[in-house]
Parts: C-alpha cells; sequence; structure tokens
C-alpha cells in the first residue's frame, strides 16, 4: 500500500537555514515515524530560499535571461510576454523556473543551483540521523505541451530511481515490452504535490510503499538525467519559431 503525507513544524525559510535539521527534526517529530524505504518529497522553493536564490522581482526578466540556454518559443499576452526556454538543467519551460510564488513580496526565486547536488546532501545527512534508507525527490511545477494547467516534476533526486525501467519484461497477455519506461520520480513528485498543496506552508511530503525505488547508494543518476536535449529533443521550436525558420531556408537551432 502506498501513502503519503505532508510534514508539519517546518518553518518560512531564510538563506544559510540548515534544511538538515529543520526537515530531519520535523521527521522525528512526526507521529508516522520514520521507516527504511521512506522518500521524501521536498518543494525546490526551500532549497533555493536557503541558497540565497533570491533576486529582486525587477530584475526578473533579466533573471529569466541569465537562466536562460535557449529560446523555444515566445507569445504575447496582454501585459506581456511569455517566455518558453529551456534552462541551465535542461528543463523546457515557462520563465526559465523564475518564481514569484510562496517568495516575499518584491522578490522572486531561481531554481537551486543544482537540485541533485542538494538532494543528495539531503538524502546522506537524512540516512545518517535516522539510519534508514530515505530517497528524496526534489520537485517543481511545470506546465505541459499540449496540456493545460500545470504539476509537479522532478528537478532533483537522490538515492531513489528516478525511472522504473520495464524493458525486456511482458505484459498481461505475455507480450514483451519494448518502451515502457515509467518516470517514476515525476510520478513521486505529482503525489507529494496533491498532499502538499500550494499554499499550504507544508514543504515536504513523505512517500510510503515505494521502498522497492530506494537504492542503497545515495549517488545514483538523478533527475538531471531526464530531461530530453539535444538529438532526442523532436519538438525544438515552437510551432511559429520553426515555420519562420523553414521559410527562411535556415537549419534548426
Amino acid at each position: 500500500m502506498i501513502s503519503a503525507w505532508a510534514l508539519d513544524g517546518i518553518p518560512e525559510i531564510s538563506p544559510g537555514a540548515d534544511l538538515v535539521q529543520l526537515i530531519g527534526d520535523a521527521l522525528a517529530n512526526d507521529e508516522n515515524g520514520c521507516l527504511d524505504g521512506d522518500i521524501l518529497v521536498v518543494t525546490s522553493k526551500i532549497l533555493s530560499k536557503a541558497e540565497g536564490r533570491i533576486v529582486e522581482a525587477s530584475d526578473r526578466e533579466d533573471a529569466i535571461t541569465a537562466e536562460t540556454v535557449r529560446v523555444v518559443a515566445t507569445r504575447a499576452y496582454e501585459g506581456g510576454v511569455t517566455r518558453i526556454v529551456e534552462n541551465r538543467l535542461g528543463i523546457v519551460g515557462a520563465a526559465a523556473g523564475v518564481d514569484a510564488s510562496n517568495t516575499a513580496e518584491g522578490t522572486v526565486l531561481l531554481l537551486p543551483v543544482d537540485p541533485d547536488a542538494s538532494a543528495r546532501a539531503l538524502a546522506a545527512a537524512l540516512r545518517e540521523r535516522f539510519g534508514v534508507r530515505l530517497g528524496i525527490i526534489v520537485s517543481d511545477t511545470l506546465g505541459r505541451a499540449w496540456r493545460i494547467g500545470q504539476t509537479d516534476i522532478a528537478i532533483g533526486a537522490a538515492g531513489v530511481l528516478v525511472v522504473d525501467d520495464l524493458r525486456g519484461q511482458a505484459d498481461q497477455q505475455g507480450r514483451p515490452l519494448a518502451v515502457t519506461v515509467p518516470v517514476v520520480a515525476d510520478e513521486l513528485a505529482g503525489l507529494g504535490d496533491l498532499v502538499k498543496g500550494k499554499a499550504s506552508g507544508r514543504p515536504v511530503a513523505v512517500v510510503r510503499g515505494m521502498g522497492r525505488l530506494v537504492t542503497d547508494e545515495v549517488d545514483v543518476p538523478g533527475a538531471r538525467t531526464l530531461p530530453r536535449t539535444g538529438p532526442t529533443d523532436m519538438f525544438r521550436l515552437g510551432t511559429d519559431e520553426a515555420y519562420r525558420l523553414g521559410v527562411a531556408g535556415e537549419p534548426l537551432p
């Protein structure tokens, strides 16, 4: 059985905050305890705040530019322009992940410098404190092509498999699975978001019952391996941008 719940007792995070201590104390005080195979889903915003990844809101557009590796599409709307870009973490989304929600008035947050490294540090320290194998998923909210709304995805991970490779196994009819690779890290991030909520002030969730995904070692392939970039990216440009390049006879970037 899989269960998930949000941890209480984690205060507002400021630059330099000791997340290992704060999350560890909340976990120690939780009535459900801490068991081998538990997975913590940690909202990236608290990592960004602890790492001091805060900029003035007036610098948001400059911050988006600085975080951008490649522009995919831009669309004007009443009040501004939306930029869909690939950021330095390889994630394609709006505004390079620069976010104004759940942050102090007049400021915006950048994504953590290296979410996988931050996850590894948390996993190693919390495993040492509690003496059990814990996995860490760092989550952030992202829109998706062809679908309205947003969902949480994994942008960092440690001590947990990020994909569940079922290729080579058989389906219920005995046919071999050739391309089935569920991105369990994203599924865990979405589950964590359901119990954390966007405005509850509870930035960490515990997922129990998926211990088969938790690894003995902390340093395993993380979420940085998930984005499709370069030749594997079949949708490198927005429709209008690709059309303009095609008409001009220019190569794709």
